[in-house]
């Protein structure tokens, strides 16, 4: 089984309804926003439950991965900035990703944490969490255009303007992977 990081992980191994829930509430308090906690449960209802409590509270429910009777749920605490209006100035659709996502003189760069990535990205993107990426910005094409995705726009539109102030051709991504309606791959 891959490893995905996160930030904490909480061990509801036992508990029946609704104490999942209820732990994970009181462990998302302690949690920065944009953190990940793994919730690992026993009870194969906690998946279902789990799912539906971080829609309704705006937390990122990210998936589940099974390990024998343990289930392993990743969910994200809410940025609380995800809705903002993006500031870099250029901007494009996921429909023109789709549609220049294989040429060669383009690079797809997803800036989202780990686990949010290993569950859902776009085939071939390269993958540089936004808190690595001045670190990393040498592993960048800086002779191709750079589509910077993210989950709603708003990491990316940091990135954008991180990566062109290094006078890297950028273009962000939005609404990005909230509403990716196109073929995606995993790595867990």
């Amino acid at each position: 089984m891959q490893t995905i990081k996160t930030d904490i992980v909480l061990d509801a191994r036992g508990l029946a309804c609704p104490m999942p829930i209820v732990r994970t509430k009181k462990t998302m308090k302690t949690l920065e926003p944009g953190q990940v906690v793994e919730v690992q449960a026993t009870d194969k209802g906690s998946t279902a439950d789990l799912r539906a409590w971080a829609n309704s509270t705006g937390n990122q429910y990210l998936g589940t991965i099974e390990d024998g009777d343990v289930l392993r749920h990743y969910v994200r605490k809410a940025s609380g900035n995800d809705q903002e209006a993006p500031a870099f100035e250029k901007v494009v659709n996921n429909e023109t990703v789709e549609a220049v996502r294989q040429n060669a003189d383009t690079l797809v760069l997803d800036v989202r944490e780990t686990a949010e990535y290993a569950f859902a990205h776009i085939p071939n993107a390269l993958h540089i969490p936004l808190g690595e990426l001045d670190a990393r910005s040498e592993e960048l094409d800086s002779s191709k255009t750079i589509y910077v995705v993210c989950r709603t726009g708003s990491r990316s539109d940091l990135a954008c303007q991180q990566l062109a102030a290094k006078g890297f051709n950028v273009q962000n991504v939005v609404p990005g992977m909230s509403d990716w309606k196109y073929d995606t791959n995993q790595t867990i």
